[in-house]
């Protein structure tokens, strides 16, 4: 969280007030465990003006700033508004989170490798890629990448099977990674 601040908040902020009210976002956004990865307006305005000094019509114009600067990004939860980071999803642990503290910082190209995984893998075998990879003292993203391919073309001890993996299915070995090698 603080590297998404110090590369993307930090150099759009032009006033004090603004800067107080953004840090303040991000610590409710830190203290926050589990899936709520968002802050409420309830949440942040009964504070800001003590921390920052500033009305309510200025909180609100530091929000909208915010959000047009693409740090913020305002969400209806339950007809009431909210605020969330704009780096961070709220209904999981992201990848991205997971890569820096398990690996290293975030590069462009790694960036988006991540993204693409989050489309293809369940975030379930996401997560206990990156536990197994860390387990193992295999921190890399190639690594873990590739216990996400495995799983994927061969199943997922444990887990759900690919639909073509099932016990029982017919088709089993000759869809599976080996099939090419098979005649019917």
């Amino acid at each position: 969280m603080r590297d998404i601040f110090l590369t993307q908040a930090m150099p759009k902020i032009s006033d004090v007030a603004e800067l107080k009210i953004i840090l303040y976002i991000f610590y409710l956004l830190n203290r926050k465990q589990g899936f709520s990865s968002f802050v409420t307006y309830r949440e942040i305005s009964p504070c800001v003006s003590l921390i920052a000094g500033v009305d309510e019509k200025k909180l609100r114009q530091v929000l909208e700033l915010a959000t047009n600067y693409g740090i913020l990004r305002r969400i209806e939860v339950k007809a009431e508004e909210a605020y969330e980071s704009i780096h961070s999803p709220t209904h999981h642990e992201s990848i991205f989170t997971l890569y820096e503290q398990n690996i290293a910082m975030i590069t462009p190209m790694i960036a988006e490798e991540l993204k693409e995984a989050e489309k293809v893998y369940p975030e379930q075998w996401i997560k206990q890629a990156f536990e197994e990879a860390v387990m193992l003292n295999k921190r890399s993203w190639r690594y873990i990448s590739r216990i996400l391919e495995h799983w994927g073309s061969e199943g997922k001890k444990g887990g759900k099977y690919r639909q073509s993996f099932k016990e029982g299915s017919p088709n089993k070995y000759i869809e599976g990674k080996y099939g090419h090698l098979v005649k019917r």
